[in-house]
């Protein structure tokens, strides 16, 4: 379960990017952040594990707190929170195997792992994920070799690797082909059921998040503005997820 309170993030100059939000996500969940560009959306995924530090506000996940913990205690949390980026994040010059490897970071042990040499086991967990995305006689190609949807592939293997409870998906079909996009939401729809995963993806387009989500959040101007079933975002509730506004700054005023 991942429990939010009061999570406030403000990001320089002095903009609010998350603000005030209350959210309880329940295990097996595929939740849909839904919000245009600048929404706060992609701020409070990176929030939920401390990529982003919150400025107010806590963060539980297996009812173990992300904010405050010190960094041993973050570490073993991060294995259970998978994130797969909009950008894919890979070393690109690195094999396909090397980049899901790195899923495994906060399992092996550390000094082998700075020279590449990982267990047994994780090569094995590594080369099984890859055959869960599709991918295994990839393992040996460099990552800058593959297409966009083969890259994201990788970055969703790499997120499996870490054996995870959840996975975060910040806007993962935006660096896309639109043709492609069906095939990796379908791809996530398919590991959530098989592995029982909670799964948070922020998307801004309502078709997706209506034809995949359990559950959409709809975020604007870093605030939750509806939070429900698919079924019940009316054409009156996306106008309001979708409406423009300026940014406010932390006292309330205009950046």
């Amino acid at each position: 379960m991942i429990e939010v309170a009061g999570l406030r993030v403000v990001l320089p100059p002095d903009v609010v990017a998350v603000d005030g939000v209350d959210l309880v996500i329940r295990p097996g969940e595929f939740v849909v952040i839904l919000g245009r560009s600048g929404a706060g959306k992609t701020t409070f995924l990176r929030a939920l594990n401390r990529l982003v530090e919150p400025t107010a506000g806590d963060v539980r996940v297996g009812g173990r707190a992300v904010t405050g913990a010190d960094p041993a205690t973050l570490r073993a949390l991060r294995r259970q929170i998978g994130m797969v980026f909009q950008q894919f994040n890979l070393v690109r010059r690195a094999s396909v195997l090397d980049n899901v490897l790195a899923g495994r970071l906060g399992w092996a042990p550390a000094l082998p792992t700075l020279f590449g040499h990982f267990p047994a086991e994780d090569r094995r967990i590594a080369l099984e994920c890859l055959a869960q995305v599709g991918l295994a006689d990839f393992a040996q190609r460099r990552a800058d070799t593959l297409s966009g949807g083969e890259q994201q592939r990788v970055a969703i293997a790499r997120a499996l690797a870490q054996s995870p409870a959840v996975i975060l998906a910040d806007e993962p079909t935006a660096s896309l082909d639109p043709a492609l996009t069906g095939s990796i939401m379908d791809l996530l729809k398919t590991i959530r059921a098989r592995r029982g995963l909670t799964l948070v993806v922020s998307q801004h387009q309502l078709e997706t998040a209506l034809a995949y989500a359990t559950r959409v959040v709809g975020f604007r101007q870093g605030r939750v503005v509806f939070d429900g079933p698919p079924a019940a975002l009316s054409p009156a509730v996306a106008s309001t997820i979708y409406a423009e506004e300026p940014r406010r700054s932390p006292q309330g005023g205009h950046p």
